[in-house]
């Protein structure tokens, strides 16, 4: 696949788009009947969209797809060449409305910001080669990886440099690669995800904190709510039994702080020499 020229007009200096149709077409098709390559394909492509969109879940500034068409040019169409990224990101966007693909020319000219293709040993090739050479001459992606599912040590990926060019990105200690466009790391994880245990392509935040999907993010909720009870209810019965009946105004405070705020106010309360000085530190 490859650009279709523009020619310049000498009357308008400025560069007109690549491919803009007077009428954009109506028979635009989304679904080419194929599916991933493997089961595994499939989950790691949804932990990837599940997590992004866990941890920006306050945000509708980005659309976050896959394996869905990306329409951009008039020489595509002709080839009926539409196969689209496993996974890719567009930012600065309106999020909050779903797209059947993301068609270039209606999005404002917008390409995906980060793409990350899923390899097998029959797509490798084109994935690094082929794809690696549109996303970085056409798209102008910033951030590039490929990453097999059923091999860990196949993570690559690459940043646009200021020339736009595709400089490959050096992995840190743990061997992730840092996205910028996302602020996030992209890494391996061992764990089940959808009852299937393998090494999955995850992100990790700056802190090198695992990015969560919606269930994991539910169930680490859970088990913080049952930490703060259990440690709020601790701290009750210490302060019950050195200075008798707590006010419900106390109650309230107390049940306000996080499960570290409680761990620390349990080991005042057991030192403080009244109620008084104890509500003080509050």
């Amino acid at each position: 696949m490859s650009e279709l020229a523009t020619p310049q007009i000498l009357s308008q200096p400025t560069k007109i788009p690549d491919w803009e149709p007077p009428i954009p077409p109506t028979d635009l098709i989304f679904d080419d009947g194929e599916t991933l390559e493997t089961n595994r394909h499939r989950i790691a492509m949804n932990t990837l969209i599940r997590s992004l969109q866990q941890a920006w879940t306050n945000r509708n500034d980005f659309f976050c797809g896959g394996n869905m068409f990306i329409y951009y040019s008039s020489e595509q169409l002709r080839n009926r060449d539409f196969r689209g990224p496993d996974f890719f990101t567009v930012l600065d966007i309106d999020g909050s409305y779903p797209r059947q693909g993301w068609v270039v020319w209606l999005e404002g000219g917008r390409y995906p910001n980060v793409i990350i293709e899923l390899m097998s040993s029959s797509t490798a090739i084109v994935d690094t080669g082929l794809k690696k050479d549109i996303y970085e001459k056409v798209f102008r992606t910033p951030d590039y990886f490929v990453f097999n599912p059923f091999d860990p040590n196949s993570l690559q990926g690459w940043h646009l440099d200021s020339n736009q060019q595709y400089q490959p990105l050096v992995p840190n200690e743990r061997g992730w690669l840092w996205c910028k466009s996302l602020g996030f790391w992209l890494g391996t994880w061992s764990g089940t995800v959808d009852r299937e245990t393998a090494i999955w392509l995850r992100f990790y935040d700056e802190e090198g904190n695992l990015v969560l999907l919606p269930d994991e993010a539910a169930a680490a909720q859970g088990l913080q709510q049952g930490l703060q009870q259990g440690t709020l209810r601790q701290l009750q019965r210490i302060l019950t039994n050195r200075f008798g009946s707590i006010s419900p105004e106390i109650q309230t405070q107390l049940a306000a702080f996080a499960v570290n705020q409680l761990e620390e106010l349990v080991d005042f309360a057991i030192t403080a020499e009244t109620l008084e000085e104890f509500v003080n530190r509050l």
